[in-house]
């Protein structure tokens, strides 16, 4: 068997709300390690959405998002996928326990986090989770594919910050958190063939520096690296891995695809809770999604509210 994973990150132009990386790892044969996973699963999940389409679409986020149900299609995924693990979270915080174990004890630093409880789905339409998730086990099981982890590491406003201001650097910010990641995989993958899949960070075509630091011990080939693609062979002892950064990685394959609806879908998570939040301490103050143009109109409207708080900037705001 061989492991196929997805990374993707979602967040990273926006200054409010934290920046997201996810990851997806598939269980598969070794021999269909380069296999499509939107044609082997063909009968239950789709690459693109439509109107006469009722198939589970797995697709870059963005897509999904900006598509006619928006946050209910990206919601529906990511519910849906998980429920082919057989979990379903009811509320938020047990959704950051499942996917973000990690970020639990940061909560209490961030007031519009510290308490955020709410149900989920917060979308409507999102249908029938545990029918949709049995369509969907029931193909994985007959093409011996397994979703066997999913992961979400949310990097939080002042966290960001810190890290940004030691490195100058939130491109070297996102690697970083991608580069962790790999090797938590890596290390547990015991005999297992590894391939990772990687939405290519920014215009960087050169890892083989960062990736040999972060992986001692691993011997490395270069494979490709071009404008479109970054590939490397890893090995030590019996173990291989092969790790790829790609342009559109989230539309050439299903797991950076699935990722990156990880990433987008606990970042709208996130900005429900700091949405909620503030609404209920400052009145009249519409939402925002903390993209530039708009975090500024909102920091202009909620800065009484800042003010009479005694919120740090430096950990409400991004500073890059």
């Amino acid at each position: 068997m061989a492991l196929v994973v997805g990374i993707d990150e979602a967040g990273l132009g926006p200054i409010l709300g934290p920046l997201v990386v996810s990851s997806v790892v598939f269980r598969l044969p070794e021999d269909r390690t380069d296999s499509c996973l939107w044609d082997v699963l063909s009968s239950t999940c789709a690459k693109k959405s439509g109107r006469h389409e009722h198939r589970l679409v797995v697709a870059d986020s963005k897509e999904l998002y900006k598509s006619r149900s928006g946050m209910t299609a990206l919601e529906r995924t990511a519910l849906v996928m998980l429920g082919v693990r057989g979990q379903y979270p009811q509320t938020f915080p047990a959704l950051v326990n499942l996917l973000a174990p990690n970020v639990r004890d940061c909560l209490a630093e961030y007031p519009w986090y510290a308490k955020a409880d709410f149900p989920l789905p917060i979308s409507e339409g999102v249908g029938d989770v545990p029918f949709r998730a049995g369509a969907v086990r029931r193909d994985c099981d007959g093409q011996r594919v397994v979703f066997s982890d999913v992961y979400s590491e949310p990097l939080l406003e002042g966290h960001y910050n810190r890290i940004v201001r030691k490195t100058d650097n939130k491109g070297a910010v996102v690697l970083g958190i991608v580069l962790g990641i790999v090797g938590r995989i890596m290390s547990g993958a015991d005999d297992d063939a590894v391939c990772v899949q990687v939405d290519r960070l920014g215009g960087r075509v050169h890892y083989r520096e960062p990736l040999m630091t972060s992986l001692p011990g691993w011997e490395m080939t270069v494979i490709e690296e071009s404008s479109d693609r970054s590939a490397y062979r890893m090995t030590r002892g019996d173990q291989r891995c092969r790790i790829e950064f790609a342009t559109k990685g989230d539309r050439k394959h299903f797991p950076v695809a699935l990722a990156s609806v990880y990433s987008k879908y606990v970042r709208e998570l996130f900005m429900h809770a700091f949405n909620e939040y503030w609404s209920k301490q400052v009145e009249g103050l519409a939402p925002t999604a903390g993209y530039y143009t708009d975090a500024r109109r909102w920091l202009k409207e909620a800065a009484d509210g800042i003010e009479r708080l005694s919120i740090d900037r430096g950990m409400l705001v991004r500073e890059r």
